[in-house]
């Protein structure tokens, strides 16, 4: 098959393709023909370096990209007992030194896989494991409840669009932080306020909440300039453990780590079909233009997931 790989950290030029063998899946996995595989952010980390000198992925001779999939189950391993051949999955690669999605088949343990969206394509559906989960435990480790205030950086983004979905849905009101011309998007996914990228962020914000948000999400990596709108023995989420502010005023700072966790993914899935969830696709390319991917999501200003296909 197909696959992605790195040999060289570096640039986008660094993507090359390589002839692997067809993984076989083991006991408990399935393999899957990938449909569609989102980009993300993590995906240049692991390509230009930084995730091996952060000391977080082992150096070795190549490296593989590419975290969520989407496509049709082809083949199941002994001990399967969920899904068999043909079943529409997505899915999450949460080992950095396991084979990733960019390829044209991919082996996932059962318990990481869940049934597709059955209204939604694949490269929608393919824009949820790693937005979704991600939201998801974020909004979890915030303990918030209804009625109580979360702030949201860079909400117009594909995690951030997901917050403010799943915040709406549970009765807490949020604080969207987007660029000016976000409004109407933030809006439109269940934002309560929307406060418009500034330098001063936390005085903008209690402006709108004067005493302070109860929690905030730091999907932008904002640090510090967002935990200034946090009230005193508030809770902040960090997306990005370099970036996560002191915990000053009392505040509780914790860092979000994703990983696969099938059976919150079907309830994700579940929602996205009952049009609870809203699955956004900056793009489709092809597979062999990863590179080309990586250069504009490198860019900024995407509002949803570019995906690959195969």
């Amino acid at each position: 098959m197909r696959a992605a790989i790195v040999r060289r950290f570096g640039g986008p030029e660094m993507i090359e393709f390589a002839d692997l063998p067809l993984p076989e899946p083991g006991t408990g996995q399935v393999r899957i023909r990938v449909a569609a595989a989102a980009v993300n952010r993590i995906d240049l980390s692991t390509r230009d370096g930084r995730l091996t000198q952060a000391g977080l992925l082992a150096p070795a001779e190549t490296y593989s990209l590419g975290w969520d999939v989407a496509g049709e189950i082809d083949a199941a391993g002994p001990e399967v007992t969920r899904f068999t051949a043909g079943s529409r999955v997505i899915g999450l690669r949460d080992v950095l030194s396991a084979p990733g999605t960019y390829a044209e088949h991919v082996v996932l343990d059962e318990a990481a896989v869940a049934p597709a969206p059955a209204t939604a394509s694949a490269a929608e559906a393919a824009t949820l494991p790693m937005a979704g989960l991600t939201a998801d435990r974020s909004l979890a480790l915030t303990g918030l409840r209804r009625g109580e205030t979360l702030l949201v950086t860079g909400a117009a983004g594909s995690v951030g669009g997901v917050l403010l979905e799943l915040a709406a849905l549970r009765g807490i009101r949020t604080v969207a932080v987007a660029g000016p011309d976000d409004r109407k998007t933030v809006e439109s996914l269940g934002a309560t306020w929307f406060v418009p990228r500034t330098d001063r962020l936390g005085a903008a914000v209690r402006a709108v909440v004067p005493g302070g948000v109860d929690a905030v999400v730091d999907a932008a990596v904002s640090g510090i300039a967002a935990h200034e709108a946090l009230r005193g023995g508030g809770t902040f989420v960090a997306l990005v453990a370099p970036f996560a502010p002191p915990p000053l005023r009392g505040t509780r700072v914790v860092v979000q780590e994703v990983y696969a966790d099938g059976a919150r993914l079907a309830e994700l899935s579940a929602l996205a079909d009952a049009g609870l969830l809203t699955l956004r696709v900056a793009g489709t390319l092809p597979l062999t233009a990863a590179a080309e991917a990586h250069a504009r999501v490198a860019g900024g200003g995407l509002r949803g997931r570019l995906v690959l296909v195969p």
